[in-house]
């Protein structure tokens, strides 16, 4: 049913049961598995460029392949996993490297957000649910 399974991921606990989900899909199903960890640095937009800034977005960068080796270990089955890391607004990755990847399925970790934060900034996986072109799978 499934040929391509999109995991988003962030080293959460939400997203690492998303990724036992996946995984168990992708094994019944054969389908291989995309794994996109979006590093978000919007937040350095206007500060100046300097040594800080780079040694921040590299920090950012390494996290983002540690959370996808991390979602290595879970892989018993040699299920094929691609990496990508991005840069940018994570449900607008998320979505971008959906139609790139031309995913089936995105599984995905529901938003740890709540209260003000969620009314402010609506969740990503919210957004992806209510904007994919595919079936979206939400793990809570």
């Amino acid at each position: 049913m499934y040929k391509k399974i999109l995991v988003p991921t962030d080293g959460s606990e939400f997203a690492k049961k998303a990724q036992k989900h996946a995984l168990f899909l992708a094994n019944v199903s054969g389908a291989e598995i995309v794994a996109v960890s979006v590093t978000e640095n919007n937040f350095v937009n206007g500060l100046p460029l300097d040594d800080e800034v780079y040694q921040l977005n590299q920090i950012l960068n390494e996290r983002s392949e540690e959370n996808l080796k991390e979602f290595d270990k879970l892989n018993e089955d040699d299920i094929k996993i691609n990496h990508v890391i991005r840069e940018g607004s994570p449900a607008k990755v998320i979505l971008e490297v959906a139609n790139e990847e031309n995913v089936d399925l995105i599984v995905m970790g529901s938003s740890g957000k709540s209260g003000f934060d969620r009314f402010i900034m609506g969740s990503v996986a919210d957004k992806v649910v209510n904007s994919a072109k595919c079936a979206v799978l939400v793990v809570h």
